[in-house]
């Protein structure tokens, strides 16, 4: 499949029913969740990071983008990336992000409006909009439909205000944005007064414990994509540590009873 193949059917989903947007974090387990049937892929920065054994944030763009390659030439699926904050503050910084997004056969990525600085921790009102309007130019000017996903993280630092985010997300928006997408909304009241105030499809991420609901739930509030962020690489690994602790502490190997064999694994991936 084209890349320009990829980017209508990327874009097309958005349009509904809701779908469900899975984070690999290799080409094995990006094989394993195209073989299960899934439509899109994305990226997460976190576990693209903690596969090398780093924090989330602490790779380069360039580290990001080969990642992101790697999953994106692993499957006929489109993918979108996390790209966090566009690798630099500036909105030519965006820019280019987006324009090697591309370069690297992705589809889609999503921007977010957080400085990695404590201090500072969201870019000005004025600033984040231009880097949102920088990126949404910048996709605008490929030759096919690139989805880009802004991202407001208001709610992830105090004081939060429901209000706020939502205000931003109605400037990105209105800045060229074509998914908007809110982590940490607190409850489905929450989830339906974002869907409500926008016009484009909203993101829902699944990740973060006491603040994800059931599909259902987030399909009848609005939402048209639900991402998995780090959840599925946490439960891979949630696996490991068990299997690990059953070994040292016990010196049993029950854990194999419950395991996958390799060939298994290997049926369940599709090119």
């Amino acid at each position: 499949m084209t890349q320009l193949e990829k980017a209508t059917r990327f874009k097309t989903l958005h349009e509904g029913p809701a779908f469900l947007i899975p984070n690999p974090w290799d080409i094995g387990t990006a094989r394993i969740l195209a073989g299960a049937g899934f439509q899109a892929l994305a990226t997460s920065s976190a576990a693209a990071a903690a596969s090398l054994g780093r924090k989330d944030g602490d790779l380069t763009r360039d580290e990001a983008i080969l990642h992101a390659r790697l999953i994106a030439d692993a499957t006929d699926l489109p993918v979108s990336a996390d790209l966090e904050q566009g690798f630099g503050d500036g909105p030519e910084d965006v820019a280019e992000t987006v324009r090697r997004a591309a370069a690297a056969g992705l589809v889609g990525c999503t921007i977010e409006d957080a400085t990695r600085d404590s201090k500072h921790p969201l870019f000005d009102d004025e600033l984040a909009v231009d880097r949102i309007h920088a990126g949404a130019d910048a996709a605008r000017s490929l030759n096919f439909p690139f989805m880009l996903t802004a991202r407001a993280h208001g709610l992830l630092f105090e004081p939060a205000s429901l209000d706020a985010v939502i205000l931003r997300l109605q400037q990105f928006e209105k800045a060229g944005a074509d998914v908007l997408f809110a982590p940490g909304l607190p409850d489905l009241d929450a989830v339906r007064q974002v869907c409500a105030a926008l016009t484009k499809p909203v993101n829902f991420m699944v990740g973060i414990q006491g603040k994800s609901f059931p599909v259902g739930d987030l399909v009848a509030a609005g939402v048209k994509r639900i991402s998995l962020a780090t959840s599925l690489y946490r439960a891979a690994m949630s696996g490991l540590v068990d299997a690990v602790r059953e070994i040292q502490e016990r010196g049993e190997f029950t854990f194999l009873d419950r395991a996958v064999t390799t060939a298994e694994l290997l049926s369940m991936m599709r090119a």
